[in-house]
């Protein structure tokens, strides 16, 4: 089995009741909100990450507030030619404030569309876990940046 990992940076961003989501789009077509943020180049700090992909899924500048914490994931994944991943995903969860820019839907990316969303209508929406996990963070502030796994759909 093929090992992968991947190490990824994302932001809460969230004002006036509402929190900023991506929807993402799945290889197979299907969409679900996430948080906006993604992979890290090689060599690239987290922080930085999360500025440069806020900015290409939203169109907004953010400033990373502060880390809200580290969330990890194993999964498995089929792979071409019938073998599977064993998937190591490590997020990196940063509160983000908005300090300029425009909205904007990301061309030619992992998503498709961004738009702020009453934090009361998030649980009606097709996600990611990772939205939870951030609205978990970045409410209760956990000391350690480790919540407790939530029962949902895998992503």
């Amino acid at each position: 089995m093929h090992k992968e990992l991947r190490v990824a940076a994302y932001a809460v961003c969230v004002r006036d009741g509402q929190v900023l989501l991506a929807r993402w789009v799945a290889g197979d077509g299907t969409k679900r909100w996430t948080l906006p943020g993604g992979g890290m180049d090689h060599g690239e700090d987290p922080y930085d990450t999360v500025i440069r992909e806020v900015d290409e899924e939203t169109g907004y500048a953010v400033t990373p507030a502060a880390l809200l914490g580290v969330h990890s994931i194993l999964r498995r994944y089929p792979r071409k030619l019938g073998t599977v991943a064993d998937f190591h995903g490590l997020r990196l969860v940063y509160e983000g404030e908005i300090t300029g820019g425009a909205l904007r839907h990301e061309e030619n990316g992992s998503t498709d569309m961004a738009a702020w969303h009453d934090l009361d209508a998030v649980d009606a929406l097709p996600r990611v876990e990772l939205v939870d996990v951030g609205l978990d963070m970045w409410r209760d502030r956990p000391p350690t940046g480790h919540i407790l796994p939530r029962k949902m759909n895998a992503e």
